[in-house]
């Protein structure tokens, strides 16, 4: 019963820190800059929340499987196989969770004043730099609810997963799955046991960041 715990957890960590470096850079780059497309590259990026898993999962079979565009690729020539891994669940779990990230993520952008971020153009500053002490420290807030979110979602990612990666113990299952077999097979204890674990670290996910986030609040108008 701890394997799937562990499995979900070093999926949803992993899953969650790409999450976070492409959320920022698409947030960044469709919001700050001129780009040609945008809605398109938006309208992509944010499918997987309307998408049935089901779909993002078959989808990702097409692409990563022994036939498809880049599994075939990964398979002759350097001997990798993705689907049916522990690698593949990864995939999954962030492309599900990339959209709460790059939302949260947009929407902080989305309210820094560009003043400040001219005027430090205006003193000198490079694009990096602005970003690194000006862009990135005021969007802050809601960096961290995409990550919570992203990271709850990555974590209780099953239809993509149970498509991609199976249910392979010790190797590719995860909560999700193993709920789902535990009650498919009549193992109501594992079943109710992986339930309330899961409901828990739910709740205490969302609960931190709600606290977190008021308090922070508090202390802003404090100031």
């Amino acid at each position: 019963m701890l394997s799937p715990i562990l499995l979900s957890l070093k999926i949803a960590s992993i899953a969650t820190v790409f999450s976070f470096i492409f959320g920022v850079f698409f947030a960044y780059i469709l919001n700050k800059k001129s780009i040609r497309g945008k809605n398109i590259w938006e309208s992509i990026l944010t499918m997987p929340i309307i998408l049935p898993p089901s779909i993002t999962g078959y989808l990702l079979l097409i692409v990563l499987g022994k036939r498809g565009i880049i599994g075939r690729l990964l398979l002759e020539y350097f001997g990798i196989q993705v689907v049916f891994t522990w690698v593949g669940a990864v995939i999954a779990a962030c492309i599900v969770s990339l959209p709460l990230m790059y939302q949260n993520v947009k929407a902080a952008f989305a309210v820094i004043d560009p003043v400040y971020e001219n005027a430090a153009r205006t003193l000198g500053s490079s694009e990096w730099k602005v970003f690194r002490t000006i862009v990135f420290p005021l969007a802050w807030p809601g960096i961290v609810s995409g990550i919570v979110l992203s990271f709850a979602r990555a974590i209780g990612e099953f239809g993509a997963t149970l498509m991609v990666a199976g249910n392979i113990y010790g190797k590719t299952q995860t909560i999700p799955t193993a709920i789902y077999f535990a009650v498919e097979s009549g193992k109501t204890e594992v079943a109710n046991t992986l339930v309330f674990v899961m409901t828990i670290f739910s709740f205490v996910l969302i609960f931190g960041l709600n606290t977190w986030a008021k308090k922070r609040n508090y202390l802003g108008n404090k100031k």
